[in-house]
Protein backbone atom coordinates (compact mmCIF):
# COMPACT_ATOMS: atom_id res chain seq x y z
CA UNK A 1 0.00 0.00 0.00
CA UNK A 2 1.24 3.29 -0.59
CA UNK A 3 2.10 6.32 1.56
CA UNK A 4 -1.28 7.82 -0.10
CA UNK A 5 -3.25 5.46 0.18
CA UNK A 6 -2.41 4.84 4.08
CA UNK A 7 -2.86 8.37 4.59
CA UNK A 8 -6.15 8.53 2.77
CA UNK A 9 -7.25 5.50 4.88
CA UNK A 10 -5.94 7.15 7.64
CA UNK A 11 -7.82 10.13 7.46
CA UNK A 12 -11.25 8.04 6.31
CA UNK A 13 -10.62 5.85 9.86
CA UNK A 14 -10.43 9.25 11.89
CA UNK A 15 -13.53 10.52 9.88
CA UNK A 16 -15.50 7.65 10.62
CA UNK A 17 -14.60 7.72 14.09
CA UNK A 18 -15.46 11.06 14.85
CA UNK A 19 -18.23 12.02 17.16
CA UNK A 20 -19.64 14.89 13.92
CA UNK A 21 -19.51 12.18 11.90
CA UNK A 22 -21.32 9.78 14.13
CA UNK A 23 -24.07 12.22 14.62
CA UNK A 24 -24.68 12.97 10.87
CA UNK A 25 -24.99 9.80 10.19
CA UNK A 26 -27.70 9.24 12.76
CA UNK A 27 -29.69 12.25 11.69
CA UNK A 28 -29.24 11.18 7.68
CA UNK A 29 -31.04 7.76 9.39
CA UNK A 30 -33.50 9.25 11.27
CA UNK A 31 -34.24 11.56 8.09
CA UNK A 32 -34.67 8.37 5.79
CA UNK A 33 -36.93 6.61 8.00
CA UNK A 34 -39.12 9.82 8.48
CA UNK A 35 -38.92 9.78 4.07
CA UNK A 36 -39.90 6.26 4.08
CA UNK A 37 -43.08 6.76 6.71
CA UNK A 38 -44.28 9.89 5.09
CA UNK A 39 -44.21 8.23 1.79
CA UNK A 40 -45.60 5.25 3.08
CA UNK A 41 -48.83 7.51 4.41
CA UNK A 42 -48.27 9.64 1.31
CA UNK A 43 -48.85 6.26 -1.18
CA UNK A 44 -45.87 7.85 -3.14
CA UNK A 45 -42.01 8.63 -2.47
CA UNK A 46 -41.96 12.02 -1.49
CA UNK A 47 -38.31 12.29 -2.02
CA UNK A 48 -35.30 13.17 0.23
CA UNK A 49 -35.67 16.90 -0.29
CA UNK A 50 -39.30 16.87 0.97
CA UNK A 51 -38.49 14.45 3.94
CA UNK A 52 -35.81 16.56 5.12
CA UNK A 53 -37.44 19.48 5.37
CA UNK A 54 -40.54 18.34 7.26
CA UNK A 55 -37.80 16.72 9.69
CA UNK A 56 -35.98 19.59 10.43
CA UNK A 57 -39.35 21.34 10.86
CA UNK A 58 -41.31 18.82 12.69
CA UNK A 59 -38.71 16.88 14.67
CA UNK A 60 -35.03 17.85 14.87
CA UNK A 61 -35.25 19.93 17.96
CA UNK A 62 -36.85 17.30 19.87
CA UNK A 63 -34.17 14.38 18.42
CA UNK A 64 -31.22 16.09 19.09
CA UNK A 65 -32.80 16.98 22.75
CA UNK A 66 -33.14 14.02 23.28
CA UNK A 67 -29.84 12.74 22.41
CA UNK A 68 -28.53 15.18 24.53
CA UNK A 69 -30.23 13.42 27.37
CA UNK A 70 -29.56 10.21 26.41
CA UNK A 71 -25.37 10.94 26.63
Amino acid sequence: MSNASKDASSANDLLKNSSLYREFQAEREEILRHKWIESEKAGYDIGFEHALTDWIIKHRASWRKSRQNNN
